[in-house]
């Protein structure tokens, strides 16, 4: 399923940008609360592990648990804003997952706790269209990527504090009082949201099926949905299990072992920016081609390094997989007719986050549990050094032309000049 095209509603540039920074702000804070709830249980999960008494592959199956109910109400979300507008799918998302959370943090045993970890992902991914939707409503079509910018601080910003403030936290609550207090933070937004926030007083567009045959039949998307798949395990995936595999595998005490995975992610913030300077000079195949190498070969080591050099690879991974999405958002755009190229994105995501921060992470576990987490990081680099060859098999569009795809013979426009 994808969302078929919708004008949405705009200022018409009578405004200043400035006059809605207050507004988007309050809808990014969401975001963060929204985005946060998914992963705070990488940080946490040596303590829920012991509390529990679970082994690795049960705590990466956490992760799927989420991912899967993420991707089910992603993929719906459409049929809701369809018929309650933007604006209060917002609030039925920051409500609805403020007491899934609360709901989670009173769970007593193993299948309480993953029944409310799928309703986490299932009131988390109804979020998204409507929140992007909403930040685009607020201001002129010229200033569309400084409000975007602005509202992908959330996840950027949330690797970061995710740690951080698990291990805060943990000082004075028990794991269930972290998910509790960020549950309570939820409810109280999306209350909040409901009665000052603005934008978003409009109706989404319900799902269409015409679209799919066209995009489907396009052999780039498929191989855009299989490198979105290892750019999300190289990143979040990774991201999931690298407290436990640096605790478990390394000895490393949990708090300094999160001090390090959040800090990691502080550079990744310019690394976006770096790879969509790439993907403007060099195109997004040879930029995913070089990325995805790298990615594919650091990952590689992190899976197989000990001693002082772990550190140095924990620093060293996720700056370079960041560079991966804006070259990747760039081809997936460019796949199919101009007016179907959200379908292709719309398609990808949701698949991408269930393969990449859901089975990837349980694979991860199954494989730490069995003797090594190296060994299921270093298959992940693998995969990824694999994905920097499939992603030369690529023929999308750039801004001047088109790529040349294998055996394609140029276009007269092509060998001009």
């Amino acid at each position: 399923m994808a969302e078929t095209p919708v004008e949405i509603p705009s200022n018409n540039g009578s405004a200043p940008f400035r006059s809605f920074i207050f507004p988007i702000l309050f809808i990014t804070s969401l975001f963060f609360l929204n985005f946060i709830a998914r992963i705070i249980p990488a940080p946490l999960m040596p303590t829920i592990e012991v509390d529990l008494g679970i082994g690795h592959a049960q705590a990466g199956s956490m992760f799927l648990i989420i991912s899967s109910g993420y991707f089910a109400s992603i993929l719906g979300s459409g049929f809701l804003s369809a018929r309650i507008s933007h604006r209060n799918t917002i609030v039925v998302s920051a409500v609805s997952l403020g007491l899934a959370l609360i709901a989670t943090s009173f769970s007593t045993n193993l299948w309480a706790i993953r029944s409310g970890l799928l309703l986490i992902g299932l009131t988390s991914g109804i979020y998204l269209p409507s929140g992007l939707s909403t930040v685009t409503s607020l201001v002129s079509p010229r200033d569309w990527g400084k409000a975007i910018s602005i509202h992908e601080l959330a996840p950027n910003t949330s690797f970061v504090a995710a740690p951080l403030l698990a291990e805060l936290l943990l000082i004075v609550l028990p794991w269930r009082g972290v998910f509790f207090l960020i549950g309570l933070l939820s409810l109280v937004m999306g209350c909040a949201f409901f009665r000052f926030g603005k934008g978003g007083a409009f109706r989404g567009q319900a799902p269409s099926f015409a679209a799919l045959g066209i995009i489907m039949r396009d052999p780039s998307f498929w191989i855009m949905l299989v490198l979105f798949c290892l750019g999300i395990s190289v990143t979040l995936g990774i991201y999931t299990m690298l407290p436990l595999y640096l605790v478990n595998e390394h000895d490393i005490s949990r708090s300094l072992a999160n001090t390090y995975v959040s800090l990691s992610r502080v550079s990744c913030i310019a690394m976006v920016f770096v790879g969509g300077w790439a993907n403007d000079r060099f195109g997004p195949k040879r930029s995913l081609g070089v990325i995805l190498a790298l990615s594919g070969l650091v990952t590689v080591l992190l899976g197989n390094i000990s001693g002082t050099g772990i550190v140095i690879a924990v620093f060293l991974q996720p700056l370079v997989a960041a560079g991966f999405f804006p070259p990747a958002v760039a081809a997936i755009s460019s796949i199919g007719p101009a007016h179907m190229r959200g379908v292709s994105i719309s398609l990808t995501i949701p698949f991408a986050f269930l393969i990449g921060a859901g089975l990837i992470p349980t694979g991860i576990g199954f494989v730490g549990e069995s003797g090594s987490f190296g060994l299921g990081v270093c298959i992940v680099g693998v995969l990824t050094l694999l994905g920097a060859i499939l992603s030369q098999l690529l023929r999308v569009e750039i801004s001047r032309g088109h790529e040349i795809g294998p055996g394609e013979e140029p276009a007269l426009s092509d060998q001009a000049g």
